[in-house]
């Protein structure tokens, strides 16, 4: 059957559209490895460095292999939990999906991996990052994805079978992304344990700041850069109209995803500004990045069916989530270098939560049903749209938690037993760049009266 000229160009520029925004969505990964560098001492920057690649290159290849066919694998034979096709590829190009469609996916996928890696820096042995990024890249995470963002997921709002009449919204993936992988990092780092010297004998919290703030502030624009093609990109599509107007469609709703992506993530750092000012007595340039991130975050689920003041609401409570879950962190002696189970996990949590409360019908149309005229749908609760859409984002919230909790648990905790997850203590307080990588990542390392080089370190333990 000829194609139409019109179609032909609506596709190709779709598609353009698509592939720009999983390059955004990658260049994140740019993002995360700055912060994550300059989050952590100077002895271990190489090593967080390498461990972002790492994420990269083994994500790649295990969502290659099974997570992709796990997420969106469907066919006469598909099921509501995990997908059963398209391993390898085989049969992409389908009549569903495309090439830029995975890429787009993969970019999600290696993101999750990076989230995880972040709360348990400065204290895990190399080859551990190898086991769990390919586990987490390549079952655990599809598996969620194919609940909420599969057309015949159980939680998706796409499904025929929808969930209490509604489906759970998580456009972007404030739970799919962002709260698996702080679950996942919050199970690392408890079998982990807290750092050598984070807290002392009396328990109380040692401050262990990260060795560059520059790198920090670089790595959250990078991030905030890359969250407009992560939220707004979530369409797919850019040229879909909708039949009730001749001047609006899906290109209408990604202005307006990018507006309320910004105005989330704004809020939220101004709010961690004077919050933490009046916490700590001064003004913390990286607390406002962190605080920045966690708005973002928790607007990532609701942001394209919210409006602009909303996103405000969002970010306001995003941030006095992420300060209460950082103090309730220390007073259990908890230690997350990169506060990335209270940022992505509480935030994201939280955005679930939000979206069931704030979510308008008309955007829910447009953005589920293409602005169909004649369809109702479940909506935000505080705006009267009942109780089916915030009941589905409870279940997603719940079930991601156990779901992540009974996976990627037992791994960790398999990983401690074989004496494969945590480095010594020697070499937690050498550094992991001296131990493990042959040196430091800067030529001039100040900051102990450590071995400066690979050689040394030997020398050091032949003596020991």
């Amino acid at each position: 059957m000829e194609v139409s000229w019109e179609t032909s160009v609506t596709d190709s520029i779709n598609t353009i559209y698509l592939l720009f925004s999983a390059y955004l969505v990658f260049m994140m990964q740019l993002g995360f490895a700055m912060l994550c560098a300059g989050s952590v001492r100077a002895k271990n920057a190489m090593n967080i460095m390498l461990t972002n690649v790492v994420d990269a290159v083994v994500g790649s290849l295990s969502y290659f292999l099974f997570g992709f066919a796990f997420a969106f694998g469907g066919g006469s034979d598909s099921n509501p939990f995990i997908g059963t096709h398209y391993f390898a590829l085989k049969d992409i190009p389908s009549s569903s999906y495309d090439y830029s469609f995975f890429l787009y996916q993969w970019a999600f996928a290696i993101a999750v991996a990076g989230i995880t890696s972040g709360s348990i820096a400065e204290r895990t042995q190399f080859s551990a990052y190898l086991v769990f990024s390919f586990f987490l890249t390549g079952f655990v995470y599809p598996v969620v994805a194919h609940w909420v963002w599969s057309s015949n997921g159980w939680l998706s709002p796409g499904s025929t079978n929808l969930l209490f009449g509604s489906g759970s919204i998580d456009f972007a993936g404030s739970g799919v992304v962002h709260l698996v992988g702080g679950v996942a990092g919050l199970c690392g780092a408890l079998i982990e344990g807290p750092r050598v010297g984070r807290f002392d004998a009396f328990g109380n919290p040692v401050q262990m700041r990260g060795h560059n703030a520059t790198l920090v502030v670089l790595g959250t624009f990078l991030l905030w850069f890359g969250w407009f093609g992560f939220n707004p990109g979530s369409f797919n599509k850019i040229l879909v109209s909708y039949p009730d107007s001749f001047d609006q469609g899906n290109w209408t709703a990604v202005g307006r995803t990018a507006v309320t992506t910004t105005l989330s993530g704004s809020t939220a750092g101004i709010v961690t500004l004077f919050g933490r000012r009046l916490l700590v007595g001064h003004w913390d340039a990286l607390d406002v990045c962190n605080g920045v991130l966690g708005g973002f975050v928790a607007i990532t689920s609701g942001c394209s069916v919210v409006e602009p003041w909303a996103a405000i609401v969002c970010g306001f409570f995003a941030a006095c989530v992420l300060i209460g879950l950082n103090i309730i962190a220390l007073n259990l002696q908890y230690d997350d270098p990169l506060e990335a189970a209270q940022l992505h996990g509480g935030c994201g949590a939280w955005g679930l939560i939000f979206t069931g409360l704030f979510a308008k019908e008309e955007f829910v149309i447009q953005t589920y049903n293409s602005g169909n005229l004649g369809i109702t749908r479940p909506y935000g609760l505080l705006l009267g749209g009942g109780y089916g859409l915030i009941g589905a984002q409870i279940v997603e919230c719940v079930t991601i938690m156990v779901w992540v909790s009974v996976t990627m648990g037992p791994l960790f905790y398999l990983l401690h037993k074989l004496r494969i997850l945590r480095i010594s203590s020697d070499e937690e307080i050498a550094g992991l760049d001296i131990s493990s990588h042959g040196g430091y990542a800067y030529n001039a390392h100040s900051e102990e009266n450590g071995p400066q080089r690979y050689g040394d370190y030997l020398r050091l333990q032949e003596q020991s």
